[in-house]
């Protein structure tokens, strides 16, 4: 299985648990409309969501979700975003396929576009 596709969608669930959990922001999206009713739902998402990815990438998600509030960050033009080191050519994947890696200055995953 891709690990790509799934890892992507646990990290926009959790930008959006986090939005929730702050009430600022949380206010904020009431004035603009939005209900927060679904936040358990969302919960309960994240957990049948995170059960399909392979252990080890999720570990290693985790772990840079809980130091840096953000688990995966993309590459561009072989910069991490997530500390900006400028990543080996080598790591980069084929041209056109989505691929996973670990940053190895920060830790987050890399998700090459």
């Amino acid at each position: 299985m891709n690990a790509v596709r799934p890892v992507l969608e646990l990290n926009d669930l959790d930008q959006l648990l986090g939005l929730v959990a702050d009430e600022s922001c949380a206010a904020a999206l009431r004035r603009a409309g939005y209900t927060l009713d679904g936040a358990p739902a969302l919960v309960r998402e994240r957990e049948r969501l995170a059960a399909t990815i392979d252990r080890r990438w999720l570990g290693w998600y985790e772990r840079a979700l809980g130091r840096y509030g953000r688990g995966l960050t993309p590459v561009n033009g072989r910069v991490c975003q997530g500390c900006f080191v400028t990543l080996p050519t080598s790591a980069a994947p084929p041209p056109g396929e989505g691929h996973l890696h670990l940053c190895e200055s920060c830790g987050r995953l890399l998700y090459w576009a």
